[in-house]
């Protein structure tokens, strides 16, 4: 998301369908750099907002501006005149001062939909941000770790490596202590906005073996692998997360390096398919080998066949000075 904000219209029925998506699938705003105002009220639907040490996020409020244009039209000698049929049929309009009445009828107005705005902002928030601590922003902003501390975001990171970690959360299988687990973990919104994790079976898991094999194969039956704790979990996402970012780091790097050698490399399709950064690099290597060999080739390539190489013209005129020097 990069908003300064927009209109009301939609806005609000837009937030609800992002936040309704929780249900299906983990949803994350990622603010490059900005989300303000209607760009925070979608961006709070998501499950968790990251942002950059540079991001900022907030604004919970509501602008409406009059142009008074009527004095300005008079010292031009142009006179409007409204005809209209109902008393508020030209509230606000920009030909005459804005009466005191229509103004407060404007206020009001905007202070309701301020009100809806918080409370749009705390149902994807949950407890993290109460409506009346939204309120209570006064409309401010908040960069990097301020947003956080004030509820209105969850992480401070550079967006590569958060967008990547992401990536390998839903990617399904994970890697937990070092095996491949038969089990995948899917997330749920809890009914306070947060995520919490649950196991499905995995449609390739290992058959299990029948009594009858047991017996014939007349195998000591092996113990139980130990559970896994939830503190042992969350450490194997943060050490999986880590490895992810640090790798996507790694291949940005080797793009720029490619290109330097005349080879191009689109860093986020290779992160898209889960290309290791040393065979990333050894396939950058060969590439540039293969188009330098063929650059000598074709400097070096015979003439065609048929075709008499031609004369050096320091060699002819070397001939020619020995045959007019030959006596008979």
């Amino acid at each position: 998301i990069d908003s300064f904000g927009g209109e009301v219209a939609g806005v609000f029925d837009l937030a609800d369908a992002i936040r309704a998506a929780r249900a299906q699938k983990p949803v994350r705003a990622f603010v490059a750099e900005h989300a303000f105002s209607a760009g925070y009220a979608l961006a709070a639907q998501a499950n968790r907002i990251i942002l950059p040490r540079t991001g900022a996020v907030g604004s919970i409020g509501v602008l409406v501006m009059h142009a008074d244009m009527s004095g300005r039209l008079q010292d031009e000698g142009v006179n409007v005149t409204l005809i209209h049929s109902g008393a508020h049929k030209v509230d606000g309009n920009p030909y005459t001062p804005l009466p005191e009445a229509v103004r407060a009828s404007i206020q009001a107005e905007i202070d309701a939909l301020r009100g809806l705005f918080a409370e749009t902002v705390t149902a994807g928030r949950g407890a993290r941000l109460s409506p009346e601590a939204a309120l209570a922003t006064e409309a401010e902003i908040y960069r990097g770790g301020a947003a956080v501390n004030a509820g209105l975001a969850d992480e401070v990171s550079d967006l590569a490596g958060a967008f990547a970690g992401f990536v390998a959360e839903t990617g399904g299988r994970r890697i937990i202590s070092g095996a491949m687990s038969g089990r995948a973990e899917r997330f749920r919104p809890t009914k306070e906005g947060a995520m919490r994790a649950e196991t499905t079976e995995t449609e390739d898991r290992e058959p299990a073996a029948t009594p009858e094999t047991e017996v014939a194969s007349g195998a000591e039956p092996q113990a139980a692998a130990a559970p896994i704790t939830a503190p042992d979990a969350a450490s194997s996402r943060a050490e999986i997360e880590a490895r992810v970012r640090a790798e996507a780091a790694e291949i940005t790097h080797i793009a720029a390096q490619a290109a330097r050698l005349g080879v191009t490399v689109d860093a986020a399709a290779a992160l898209r398919e889960g290309r290791k950064p040393d065979a990333l690099r050894a396939a950058i290597l060969e590439q540039a080998a293969a188009e330098a060999d063929a650059r000598d080739v074709v400097a070096n390539a015979p003439p065609p066949s048929g075709v008499a190489p031609k004369e050096s013209p320091i060699i002819a005129a070397a001939k020619r000075s020995v045959a007019a020097n030959t006596r008979p």
